[in-house]
């Protein structure tokens, strides 16, 4: 059980380290080069900044002017992924208190909580970055083949792979983590429920089975003093 959770939890600090990357990533779309007059240059769009880019490698960033103007996908996108940040993290967190090969969380029923509440997290870690990728995605691909959508056209960009491949890490590693306990507390349940009907069959043949009688004295034998010899 301590190895599956070695795993699990490697797995889940991975899913969490590609979702900050693909937070933090300028390249959540970028130009379509089929549609792009001059090919020399492109375009970068994120969750926070728009970028502009050309073939020597200058790369020009700026933010968002504000929330307010911003599309409705693209602040659902931002909720979701900061959500999928955080829960990764405390779900990284409680993990390692909760993992058998650890010294701290107290006992191993303790432990075994705290570990199961950590992979809930990672895996609603997943849910939340897959949904906010796979959302962002559809836009792109909407707008793409839309052939009445007469603005620039983008492809899908790397930070959307990243954030696909972290949210498969992270549901990945909270699914093998509750599984480890589940089995833990099927196994520990199952060696009680056996010792309690042990004592039970036991004590029910020791009710069952009549008290010796002593008031009966005709059976108690009388030796004479000679018998001995």
């Amino acid at each position: 059980m301590s190895c599956l959770q070695i795993v699990a939890f490697v797995s889940g600090l991975a899913g969490l380290g590609a979702t900050i990357g693909a937070t933090v990533s300028n390249e959540w779309r970028a130009t379509s080069r089929a549609s792009s007059v001059i090919t020399a240059t492109w375009v970068l769009q994120g969750l926070w900044n728009n970028c502009a880019g050309n073939a020597i490698g200058a790369l020009h960033c700026r933010p968002h002017h504000t929330i307010l103007q911003l599309q409705g996908y693209i602040q659902a996108c931002r909720g979701l992924m900061i959500a999928a940040v955080c829960l990764g993290f405390f779900g990284s967190i409680f993990a390692l208190i909760g993992m058998k090969c650890t010294k701290i969380g107290g006992p191993d029923k303790t432990k075994a909580k705290i570990a199961c509440f950590a992979g809930v997290n990672f895996v609603l870690s997943g849910l939340c970055s897959l949904t906010a990728c796979s959302l962002y995605a559809h836009q792109i691909t909407s707008e793409f083949f839309d052939p009445m959508y007469l603005a620039q056209k983008y492809e899908l960009g790397a930070a959307l792979f990243i954030g696909w491949g972290g949210s498969v890490l992270c549901i990945l590693g909270g699914c093998i983590l509750c599984f480890s306990i589940a089995g833990s507390f099927s196994k520990s349940h199952s060696q009680r429920h056996y010792i309690y009907k042990g004592a039970a069959s036991h004590s029910r043949i020791s009710s069952q089975r009549p008290p010796p009688d002593y008031s009966n004295t005709s059976r108690v034998q009388h030796f004479d003093k000679n018998v001995y010899v």
